[in-house]
């Protein structure tokens, strides 16, 4: 009996959808995340990753604009020779509009040029003032461990 009540719980919330706060996200006034990525461990890397999907896939389309500000050491995780499957995930995100922003200040202290990078990141001179300027523009912030 309580194997079949945990079923039915299961399936019950497995189609509920998460309810908006007022005024209600929309192509005009969408939702705006900011995560500042630092830490390149690729399971801390990959799990914030996760959660971006999980965002993305609440939200309707063209209601929500994610990005993602790295710098420090979360700038390897973007880097051409970091984890291969990772960086799949990294792309697939940007396919769905998810915006990479690079720290340059970061690349000059550890010598890195543009082309150790992938493809379609934006570069700032400070990620961390990038955080500062997204959230007064409204972006909420995401703290990426």
């Amino acid at each position: 009996m309580k194997s079949f009540i945990l079923v039915i719980l299961l399936t019950v919330l497995g189609f509920s959808s998460s309810e908006f706060s007022e005024p209600k996200p929309t192509f005009d006034n969408p939702r705006k995340v900011v995560f500042q990525l630092y830490d390149s461990d690729v399971s801390k890397v990959n799990h914030n990753l996760s959660s971006i999907y999980n965002i993305l896939k609440e939200y309707p389309a063209e209601t929500l604009k994610v990005m993602v500000v790295t710098y420090g050491n979360g700038m390897r995780a973007l880097k051409k020779d970091y984890d291969k499957a990772t960086l799949k995930r990294i792309v697939s995100l940007m396919e769905y509009d998810v915006e990479f922003i690079g720290c340059r200040n970061t690349m000059e202290t550890m010598k890195w040029k543009e082309d150790d990078f992938i493809d379609e990141i934006s570069y700032v001179q400070a990620g961390i003032v990038e955080l500062i300027e997204r959230k007064f523009e409204g972006y909420v912030g995401v703290i990426a461990y």
